[in-house]
């Protein structure tokens, strides 16, 4: 797989991080920035974005409707601090050095994680986050 496949918006992933214990979490906000460019929101008191900043090298696992089944191994960078759309909250650029593809002939992704927020305002903040990274990445 040489480029990051295409995904649904709000699709959950999951961001591995290092700079200690293994440490993983789903993210609402990542958007394909191109083939090898993924966009990711973190809260600035997140304890991935403070390991990112010790150690950049992380991977992202993406498993969405459309038979998608990936993990971006990639190197971390900020570029918006805080964000312009939510000033809690950091765009962080994964830059792709390589995508291990999981698909199998054996099975079909037919869907992903269905989450859903409930709490208005963090619906309204991940919608204005996740079209802000569209943004960056359009830049």
């Amino acid at each position: 797989m040489d480029e990051l496949p295409e995904w649904q918006d709000g699709t959950v992933a999951v961001l591995s991080t290092g700079g200690g214990e293994p440490h993983a979490i789903p993210v609402s906000a990542a958007v394909r920035a191109g083939p090898r460019t993924v966009l990711i929101a973190l809260a600035l008191g997140r304890e991935s974005l403070a390991r990112l900043r010790r150690e950049p090298r992380c991977a992202l696992t993406i498993m969405a409707a459309g038979d998608v089944a990936c993990t971006a191994h990639a190197r971390a960078r900020v570029v918006q601090e805080p964000m312009e759309a939510a000033e809690g909250v950091a765009a962080v650029a994964l830059d792709v050095d390589a995508i291990q593809d999981h698909m199998q002939p054996r099975f079909a992704i037919d869907a992903g994680v269905a989450w859903r927020w409930t709490d208005d305002a963090a619906r309204e903040r991940d919608a204005a986050v996740r079209f802000a990274l569209v943004e960056l990445a359009r830049r």
